[in-house]
């Protein structure tokens, strides 16, 4: 309900994919506020115990994935489990200690990534990618939405677990 009414506007835009689309899902405009984030914060937890995933961290590609592992830590931490967040940059910092991941990330640690909203895969996979060069685990990719446009088959068929807390489809905007 939150999404429906907070992130989706319909018209015609130009994905990050380049692809058009008849909808827009901005997730950030409920990740962001205060009842999306104790709502995604407690549907993750969940998804996270539903799948079997205990991740020492949540993150993903600044700046969708950010509240999301921000809201399932504290969520976590409410319940007394210990789930830091990270956030990767799309690049390296050309300043200061140049590091491409940020927050609570240790070398070698079990992860989790999470997105807001899956459409091709690519973010999840820049931010499996920096991860992994850390020498990080990843447990699976946790999204917000996923617009079943391909990203969860192509990240399933890299070997990556994905859980979606909900679709397009139930969402209403696909047929």
């Amino acid at each position: 309900m939150l999404l429906t009414e907070r992130s989706v506007s319909r018209g015609d835009f130009v994905l990050a994919s380049g692809k058009h689309s008849p909808y827009y899902i901005d997730a950030r405009r409920t990740t962001m506020s205060a009842e999306g984030l104790a709502v995604v914060g407690h549907l993750g937890l969940g998804l996270l115990d539903q799948r079997g995933w205990k991740p020492q961290m949540v993150g993903g590609l600044t700046l969708g994935a950010d509240p999301v592992a921000c809201a399932i830590a504290v969520a976590g931490a409410w319940q007394g489990r210990a789930i830091n967040a990270f956030t990767v940059r799309k690049e390296a910092k050309g300043h200061g200690t140049g590091r491409r991941i940020e927050g609570c990330f240790t070398l070698g640690a079990t992860v989790v990534i999470v997105e807001d909203v899956i459409t091709t895969g690519g973010s999840a996979r820049q931010a499996i990618q920096a991860v992994e060069a850390e020498n990080g685990k990843i447990l699976g990719v946790l999204a917000v939405v996923d617009r079943e446009e391909g990203g969860r088959e192509a990240l399933e068929g890299a070997g990556y677990a994905v859980a979606a807390m909900t679709t397009a489809t139930a969402l209403g905007l696909r047929p």
